[in-house]
């Protein structure tokens, strides 16, 4: 078991489901992004720069795609508790996979950029 199954193994069952959707979304959505665990977390990149953090709590899950990627979707994220470069979704709503997918990729395309710069 990798470091990051282990941290997910920590949670509920409900919450595992969710972490581990998650991990797989991400992913499926930046083939080939390193994963690994910083500041106690999942943490994901691409070409050598931060992608992605997710991190499950009591009554929420929370992401982390740096300011930049809060700040392209401010408006769909706005209903959600948030801190500068981060979301909170709760465990009692839908999780908005759907949304998280294209910051997700969003994010692997702003760091392609900075790359070809």
């Amino acid at each position: 078991m990798d470091d990051i199954a282990r941290y997910i193994a920590t949670f509920p069952p409900e919450v595992q489901d969710i972490l581990n959707q998650l991990r797989a979304l991400i992913l499926k959505t930046a083939p080939g992004a390193a994963e690994s665990m910083a500041y106690g977390m999942p943490a994901y990149k691409t070409h050598g720069k931060p992608l992605v953090y997710f991190a499950g709590y009591k009554n929420h899950i929370g992401f982390y795609a740096t300011p930049t990627g809060h700040g392209k979707f401010a408006k769909e994220l706005s209903k959600y508790k948030q801190g500068k470069g981060s979301v909170q979704f709760p465990l009692d709503e839908p999780i908005p996979y759907s949304l998280i997918e294209r910051i997700v990729a969003f994010r692997v395309t702003e760091n392609l950029s900075k790359v070809k710069k």
